[in-house]
């Protein structure tokens, strides 16, 4: 297996592509393509790795991903149903010069950085209402409809920026051993992991592999398998009854000190302050 270019079916009558991703092809593994992509869950939540960011996605979050930025948003349950309204698009559909006009230029500056984005809730609903209609909308109507987005999401404060872009090495080989990484980590982050499982995985000796995770991922394995052990952690916090000290040992952790550390240091908050936050 490799890093997956994904090619982008459009209609013959559309200029770009917008339609409900649904189980089972709402889910695919770890891949690219040059169309940027705006997407809205409309159901189901799990993992999202996006470029070198890792947290969690739920039912009505909406993601923008840059051209060729991988990523991979992966189900909590195999059985579990997961859905998206997706827009795909390529930068210069709309032709050479019409992002240059200046009433563009927002637009124009969030097409041309390779980042990853997370719009913020309370700009959420907004965007998810234009998405349903451009979904359906025909014609000059939809066009509008992917601009209203764009310039609704070009505002700085409409958005947090979760990744700055990571480009993986065309090698195959390399391609297929990240995907391996991947999918074992997911399978296994509350469990103990070694590096030398990981790196035996890799086919590559723990020195060859740490190198090669930090290159292509831009943090260290151990740091990406805390942001996996705290995302879990965060979902029980927000959606379960279970005490804080329970919750720590049920996200791969078996200390309180070193879950509480870890738990700052990626939320820069306190577990019980982090849970408040939901609190009715």
């Amino acid at each position: 297996m490799k890093t997956l270019i994904q090619k982008i079916y459009v209609e013959e009558s559309n200029s770009f592509a917008c339609r409900t991703y649904s189980t089972p092809n709402f889910e695919t593994n770890w891949h690219k393509h040059v169309e940027c992509e705006l997407i809205l869950i409309t159901e189901g939540h799990g993992t999202a790795l996006i470029g070198d960011y890792v947290g969690n996605y739920s039912t009505n979050d909406i993601f923008f991903l840059a051209s060729d930025l991988p990523h991979w948003f992966r189900k909590s349950h195999h059985n579990m149903l997961g859905a998206a309204v997706v827009a795909h698009f390529r930068k210069d559909f709309w032709g050479d010069h019409f992002l240059t006009l200046p009433e563009l230029k927002d637009i124009q500056h969030l097409l041309s950085t390779n980042n990853g984005i997370l719009i913020k809730k309370r700009y959420s609903k907004d965007l998810s209402l234009l998405m349903r209609d451009m979904e359906k909308d025909t014609g000059i109507e939809r066009i509008q409809k992917l601009l209203q987005c764009l310039q609704l999401i070009s505002r700085s404060s409409s958005h947090n920026i979760i990744t700055k872009g990571v480009s993986l090495n065309s090698n195959s080989k390399e391609d297929s051993a990240i995907e391996k990484i991947f999918d074992y980590s997911l399978n296994h982050y509350l469990k103990p992991i070694t590096l030398t499982q990981v790196a035996g995985i890799a086919e590559m000796t723990i020195p060859t592999f740490c190198r090669f995770f930090k290159k292509n991922v831009k943090k260290s394995y151990f740091d990406f398998l805390k942001e996996l052990r705290i995302g879990h952690a965060c979902k029980l916090l927000q959606t379960s009854d279970l005490s804080i000290l329970d919750i720590c040992y049920n996200s791969g952790y078996n200390s309180w000190a070193h879950f509480s550390k870890q738990f700052k240091a990626v939320k820069t908050m306190t577990p019980s302050k982090y849970k408040k936050q939901f609190e009715t």
